[in-house]
């Protein structure tokens, strides 16, 4: 098969190969085929997602119309520099992830429910590369609910290891099915004003006839929606027990991507589809979401500094670093919204090693509280270094890849002179440093366990989880000397959807 053929069909099997091997690898019995088919599936699924970039980076924007249906009557898969990062970032997280769950997945999830586990865990990966990937309004939340249920389920079968799992799935659900009325709500307007659901038709069609009510009722209605999505700040009750109690490999990976979808369908919405520049938009932009997103920055970075649990911790901050991206977002600007793409990467990075290296300390310590990681410096040396490098990037230290995306932040917001959000960047990084450091600190200059004959406790970290760590670990410092690749593609996507104006 030459690179062209795959190329003009990789859009399609990047969802259809999750898809269907998910719904194979239920039918597995033996919990190791189960994962292996799984891992398989994944590193194909990634591949082909490396084949879109590949043809990104070349130059082409491709398009696939399902069924040789042409648009705006049948459904189209698009992929362009704003997607086409978000499908590999998925693709790669869903198999790093499942190369780091197999030693976990014993522990926090019953040996009956594993071949359903990886199995679901596929269909929900399908379903986040399909919202990134569809060009289709309505296909939009098809593909988000077939992630959502995948994910309420993930995330109750972690309820093994602790029962209120399932009182954290139940919440996900209400919020999460609340998220996607409005949504679909939205979409039901758009069409009745447009009678399209193609994106770029209704584009087309409200650049023609302009907003009216029925228009401005549907973006309240999509940016709700989303928002519940995306987990913006104050709609973001469900994401830290989602995270805190879910099994540890789903941790990982919804940590670094579900959020970034629905931020990145919020996005294409707000700026292709409304583009920016309304005047209804524009208002939003400097009264709502910008207010919300610095908001965010702060008060939960405070809440996460005052978390014992450590996961909960990481639950909250990562609401504060979704307002770093909703801050780049509502600058309306090509700098502001290059920076929010830049840091939607970069954070998937931080934020899955920091989850894996909680996790890693989970299985080999039992690691829940802050306190429980005395010592790891010694007991787990290289678990902590990992989660301390990844730490790092977190606070946007220099040699990190978290120092590019505030650097690029702050230029952006003093281009747009909102010298109150450079000031917001500032102490919610500082906030960053103390609870980051209260971790740092307990690892390295506190004392570890003693076992009964006064011997310090030493654990052998497995090794399958430590390579996946530390994959994300070398990421985290790889782009901060060599961003080339996000940089260039937020760039290139900003200037196509803005096209270097401002709002």
């Amino acid at each position: 098969m030459s690179f062209e053929m795959l190329l003009s069909n990789a859009a399609a099997l990047v969802v259809v190969v999750p898809l269907l091997g998910g719904a194979i690898a239920m039918l597995l019995g033996s919990s190791r085929l189960a994962w292996s088919w799984s891992l398989i599936c994944a590193l194909v699924t990634f591949s082909l997602a490396l084949v879109l970039l590949a043809g990104v980076l070349g130059g082409q924007n491709i398009s696939y119309e399902m069924g040789a249906w042409v648009s705006p009557l049948g459904i189209l898969f698009e992929i362009d520099a704003l997607n086409v990062l978000l499908i590999t970032l998925v693709s790669a997280m869903g198999l790093l992830a499942l190369l780091y769950g197999l030693p976990t997945i014993d522990q926090e999830v019953d040996r009956h429910q594993h071949a359903m586990f990886f199995g679901t865990f596929l269909i929900c990966v399908a379903g986040l590369i399909g919202v990134s990937i569809t060009g289709d309004a309505f296909n939009v939340f098809v593909f988000l609910e077939v992630s959502s249920i995948s994910t309420y389920v993930l995330v109750a079968m972690g309820s093994k290891q602790n029962r209120q799992a399932l009182t954290a799935s139940f919440n996900y659900l209400i919020l999460g099915t609340i998220g996607a009325t409005f949504f679909v709500i939205g979409v039901g307007l758009l069409y009745m004003a447009t009678g399209t659901l193609n994106m770029a038709d209704i584009s087309r069609v409200l650049a023609e006839t302009g907003s009216d009510r029925v228009v401005r009722a549907a973006f309240a209605f999509i940016v709700i929606g989303l928002g519940l999505k995306t987990a913006m700040f104050p709609l973001h009750t469900w994401l830290p027990n989602a995270y805190a109690f879910s099994p540890s490999m789903i941790g990982v990976f919804l940590a670094s991507t579900a959020t970034k979808v629905a931020l990145y369908m919020l996005i294409r919405f707000l700026y292709s589809v409304f583009s920016a520049g309304q005047s209804f938009e524009t208002a939003m932009f400097d009264y709502v979401l910008a207010p919300m997103a610095v908001t965010a920055m702060i008060v939960c970075s405070v809440q996460a500094s005052f978390q014992s649990d450590v996961r909960r911790l990481l639950a909250y901050s990562s609401v504060a670093q979704i307002g770093y991206m909703l801050l780049g977002l509502s600058m309306g600007t090509v700098a502001g919204l290059a920076a929010a793409l830049i840091h939607l990467f970069n954070h998937a990075l931080m934020k899955g090693a920091l989850f894996m290296a909680v996790g890693i300390a989970g299985l080999g310590l039992g690691v829940v509280r802050i306190s429980e990681m005395r010592g790891l410096g010694k007991t787990m040396p290289l678990t902590a270094a990992g989660l301390s490098i990844a730490g790092l990037s977190l606070m946007g230290v220099p040699l990190t890849a978290g120092f590019i995306s505030k650097y690029y932040l702050v230029i952006a917001a003093l281009e747009r002179g909102w010298w109150w959000a450079v000031v917001a960047i500032v102490v919610s990084s500082v906030l960053a440093i103390f609870y980051v450091g209260r971790m740092i600190e307990v690892m390295y200059l506190q004392e570890p366990p003693k076992t009964t004959d006064d011997a310090a406790v030493t654990v052998r970290s497995p090794i399958l989880p430590l390579i996946a760590l530390y994959v994300l670990v070398i990421a985290n410092v790889w782009f901060f000397f060599d961003p080339s690749l996000p940089m260039g593609l937020a760039n290139t996507a900003a200037n196509e959807l803005i096209g270097g104006g401002g709002s």
